[in-house]
């Protein structure tokens, strides 16, 4: 009997910070659905890191929404944020006194890989696989 593939979750946000939590919400449920609540604090915390940067410094003309994608894949979740810039995401090195700048250190020490693409269309998206310990190496 083959393994039944969920589908992704995918949603579109504007750049208004508020649309943060309600994105975690959503994954929160995608997550439950899935039998996957043991990744929810990473993912949450991933998620939260990633589309904070899209709707900071992806810089797009009104009207332009990030989309997330949520995917169950290799014992966790692959999550998408995708925007319309073509600018990519930048590793800083934030001072000590800084209250930002450390979101993509948050990302690498959370998720198992992450990256950038190129989309059918303006802009890029960066994805994290953010796994249960004890899961697979598969990807």
């Amino acid at each position: 009997m083959s393994e039944v593939k969920e589908p992704p979750v995918v949603l579109r946000w504007s750049r208004h910070p508020r649309q943060v939590g309600r994105a975690r919400a959503a994954l929160r449920a995608a997550l439950a659905a899935w039998g996957l609540s043991s990744v929810q604090d990473s993912a949450e915390l991933v998620l939260s890191e990633l589309l904070t940067n899209a709707g900071r410094h992806a810089r797009v003309s009104p009207g332009r929404e990030i989309e997330t994608r949520f995917i169950p894949v290799g014992g966790g979740v692959r999550i998408e944020v995708h925007d319309a810039s073509e600018a990519p995401p930048v590793t800083r090195r934030a001072a000590p006194e800084s209250t930002d700048g450390r979101g993509l250190f948050i990302v690498s020490a959370l998720a198992r890989s992450w990256g950038i693409g190129e989309r059918n269309g303006p802009g890029k998206f960066v994805w994290a696989h953010v796994v249960a310990e004890g899961a697979s190496r598969a990807r």
